[in-house]
């Protein structure tokens, strides 16, 4: 019965006097222990962080070292656009190039910076303008990358 009056008294809960000595207790340990977990703690945060890294890398599908090139909202489509810049390099120098793949890849080109461009400017836009901007580059590139896999013959 008396453990059940101190329960109903609140026992459990924070009070100041166990606040009080939780800080004291935290002033006289604090400086001894903080010195060996400190290097625990920034090793960890580093190895958080390294894997954020990899995981936005993998996400958007560069590598983790070019990351830094692709911020802001539209960094998926700013990273399929540089794809496609890479893709159209390969089919140039290709040895099975036509003339026409040559004249594609130079009028794809000149698309895929206007898309870079809007995409960049999209970011000061307000969002329901700038989620209508990428869903229209979106499929355009979807359009270019489908028209790439078919000059490559995928």
């Amino acid at each position: 019965m008396a453990r059940k009056a101190k329960a109903v008294e609140g026992e459990g809960r924070i009070t100041p006097k166990k606040a009080k000595n939780a800080v004291a207790v935290a002033k006289v340990l604090g400086p001894a222990v903080l010195p060996v977990i400190a290097p625990y703690a920034v090793r960890a945060a580093g190895a958080a962080r390294e894997l954020y890294d990899r995981y936005q890398a993998k996400k958007l599908g560069v590598a983790v070292d070019q990351l830094g090139e692709f911020s802001g909202r539209g960094a998926a489509l700013h990273a399929r656009i540089a794809g496609l810049t890479q893709g159209l390099a390969e089919l140039k120098r290709s040895a099975k190039a036509t003339d026409a793949d040559a004249a594609f890849a130079k009028d794809t080109q000149g698309t895929l910076e206007q898309l870079s461009a809007t995409v960049r400017a999209s970011e000061r836009m307000p969002a329901a303008r700038r989620k209508a901007a990428h869903r229209a580059v979106a499929g355009e590139l979807d359009q270019l990358e489908g028209k790439l896999l078919h000059r490559l013959g995928i």
